[in-house]
């Protein structure tokens, strides 16, 4: 992990097309802005961590389908 200073109105760079940048920084919490490609997914952690245990759970479920009434 890399961990480093900044204040408010400075950036950091992540790859060629990501920006984030600190709108503001109050109490114990800090604001950011991010900036990058519709291509590139931009999630808060806790509701991607959400999605990601329901698509693990969905994937192990066991998959049944309706029975379907013979013809006669």
């Amino acid at each position: 992990m890399l961990i480093v200073s900044r204040r408010e109105g400075e950036k950091l760079m992540i790859g060629d097309d990501v920006e984030i940048t600190v709108v503001e920084v109050a109490g114990g919490a800090v604001k950011i802005g991010i900036e990058a490609p519709r291509s590139v997914p931009v999630y808060r952690e806790e509701l991607w961590a959400a999605v990601r245990d329901e698509n693990r759970a969905a994937a192990g479920a066991p998959a049944t389908l309706p029975q379907v009434p013979k013809r006669a």
